[in-house]
């Protein structure tokens, strides 16, 4: 594992943050474990509807993926590596995937692939100002 990065860490609170303050009634927060068909993932980022937080908040590790799972791709991943996740969270019940890159452009999908933008936020911008 590569060390952390400050730009990684500004975009994870930034989008925290934006997901916050436009996300439906739910719960945002980082480093969430998820129990995939290829071990443990970490999401940088996830919202919970009120009903799923029931289910998961007294795990040590989610059975079920949040409905919203973010990533934030760092110099180190690939973005085939990104695409693995995306799919894992997806087939452990996420409804949407994000992916921010490097610059702060954030990239949705769905289970039918890439989307022009969040169906469940759709205020939620294309792009996280540096």
């Amino acid at each position: 594992m590569s060390p952390a990065k400050n730009r990684h860490g500004i975009l994870q609170g930034k989008i925290e943050a934006t997901l916050r303050a436009l996300s439906p009634s739910g719960e945002v927060f980082p480093e969430c474990a998820v129990n995939t068909s290829d071990n443990v993932k970490v999401a940088d980022v996830v919202w919970v509807s009120p009903q799923r937080y029931q289910v998961i908040r007294d795990e040590d590790v989610c059975s079920i993926a949040p409905e919203i799972c973010v990533e934030v791709k760092s110099e180190s991943n690939t973005m085939e590596e990104m695409m693995i996740k995306k799919d894992l969270y997806l087939e452990k019940d996420a409804r949407e995937f994000w992916l921010c890159d490097e610059s702060g452009n954030m990239i949705f999908f769905d289970k039918t692939g890439k989307i022009n933008g969040s169906v469940l936020v759709p205020k939620f911008p294309a792009r996280i100002e540096l």
